[in-house]
């Protein structure tokens, strides 16, 4: 039986690893597995070339070659017979394919080590299914309900709909984030998403918004979790996806990092652990299978990243990458809109409050070196928000309660770029800490370019140069 190489799209996931066969021109055979095995064309493939092995030799020697293929649903087996017909170095076909190897790469702390020497393309000459593989199906129990035939949900473009109104309706950054997240799961079952932004000028993104991960389940670096937790621009697949500005997704994670741990475990065998980097934690679930990155871009600039995750590995496809992209674009969008127009023009003095009921006393600390601010000592915030936090809780053991974006863009000891400085993003995610580590204190909307420090307890304050 054969197959049209089109058919095969779950095969080339990378679930379940394949298997290249080649033999020299003195008849001396070769088998091993393959990184990658990358659909080109109805007529190509092309497999990734990542250290020089017995196999390029035979291929160099005579053209020919086996590829074996599994599908991760029906587990049948399906050999491609191949004949070599060039490599690239460059260009987009390496780029798509080295995409891969480096955010696993990144993750298992061996950049610049582990990747893409080259993309051989091969001509499939034959398709041909691997007779007796697999039992016969059983009428009764291997019968299933059928699928939607196009695959993806019967109701996308009412959904895609549904989430434009949203996002245009959105009257806050966290609206439009925390609502958009919540739709995509309800209408499309993207239960694990969250949204990062860059911080300034720091080469990291730090998390905004989730929606899907509780406390156990969320990564963990520097003391974060959650709302706040960190990634390193190009690092791993949400780093990837904000240093190439390009969509990244990555299918069977556990075979890839077990692959590329034991790849690091050789070279640090055989070469010691000079050049290799620590191996970078996933944020988010910590079985995850399957991650896709979608950088968010408004022009040229990168306002965030919005990144989704699943235990399945089968959950993104060619699918969800197309109507993911329409969505994260309308998102980049309604980011840019509400920096623009977040700050309210608004000189008039800002009324007192009356001072609130407190409970009890909690101790600040601010860190001068790194403009980092500890409650009890116990982590909370830092960089920008650290230190609005902190000019806010001086001036809020006056009278004062209320203060407006307007004044925050024009105090120099903040430091704030002249242009696009993100000032609402640092603000959501202070307000969003302070609910997480310390809800006795509240940044709390009064209006468009306007909010109050709300406190219920007794602050004090202290102040160290280094932790």
């Amino acid at each position: 039986m054969s197959a049209r190489l089109e058919d095969l799209r779950d095969c080339f996931q990378g679930v379940i690893p394949s298997i290249i066969a080649t033999s020299s021109a003195a008849g001396e055979p070769n088998v091993t597995y393959l990184s990658e095995v990358y659909y080109v064309d109805s007529k190509h493939v092309a497999l990734s070339c990542q250290f020089f092995n017995k196999t390029q030799r035979n291929v160099a020697e005579n053209p020919y070659a086996d590829v074996t293929l599994m599908d991760p649903v029906t587990f049948e087996a399906w050999r491609l017979v191949l004949k070599f017909d060039h490599f690239e170095t460059s260009g987009p076909l390496f780029d798509n394919m080295a995409m891969r190897i480096q955010t696993i790469a990144s993750h298992t702390g061996m950049s610049g080590v582990f990747r893409l020497i080259s993309s051989d393309v091969y001509e499939v000459l034959e398709v041909v299914r691997v007779d007796g593989f697999l039992a016969p199906l059983d009428p009764v129990l291997d019968s299933g309900p059928k699928g939607i035939e196009g695959g993806g949900p019967l109701t996308e473009l009412r959904g895609l709909q549904i989430v434009s109104e949203r996002i245009a309706r959105a009257t806050s950054l966290d609206a439009l984030l925390s609502g958009t997240l919540l739709t995509l799961d309800e209408l499309f079952g993207f239960s694990h998403s969250m949204v990062l932004v860059p911080e300034c000028d720091t080469g990291v993104l730090v998390t905004l918004a989730s929606r899907g991960f509780d406390e156990a389940s969320r990564g963990a670096r520097e003391g974060e979790r959650g709302i706040g937790a960190r990634v390193a621009v190009g690092q791993g697949v949400i780093g990837m996806a904000a240093s190439t500005r390009r969509m990244t997704r990555v299918t069977s994670m556990s075979a890839d990092l077990r692959y590329g741990r034991a790849v690091r475990g050789r070279i640090a065998e055989s070469q010691g652990r000079a050049g290799l980097e620590p191996e970078i934690p996933l944020p988010g679930l910590p079985d995850v299978q399957a991650q896709l990155a979608l950088p968010l871009l408004a022009g040229d600039e990168l306002v965030g990243v919005i990144a989704f995750e699943s235990r399945d590995p089968l959950s993104f496809d060619e699918w969800d990458e197309a109507y993911l992209q329409i969505v994260a674009n309308q998102i980049a969008l309604g980011m840019a809109r509400m920096e623009s127009d977040a700050d309210e023009r608004d000189d008039e003095d800002a009324p007192a409050a009356p001072e609130p009921a407190r409970k009890k006393t909690r101790t600040f600390t601010f860190y001068k070196n790194d403009d980092c601010v500890f409650v009890d000592g116990e982590y909370l915030v830092r960089n920008l928000p650290g230190k609005i936090l902190w000019k806010l809780l001086k001036q809020r053991t006056g009278a004062r309660t209320e203060y407006t974006n307007r004044e925050l863009r024009l105090d120099p000891t903040l430091e704030l770029p002249p242009i696009k400085d993100n000032l609402e993003t640092r603000l959501i995610l202070l307000k969003k800490r302070l609910i997480e580590k310390c809800p006795d204190v509240r940044i709390v909307p009064v209006k468009r370019g306007r909010f109050a420090l709300e406190l219920d307890c007794e602050a004090v304050l202290v102040e160290k140069d280094s932790a």
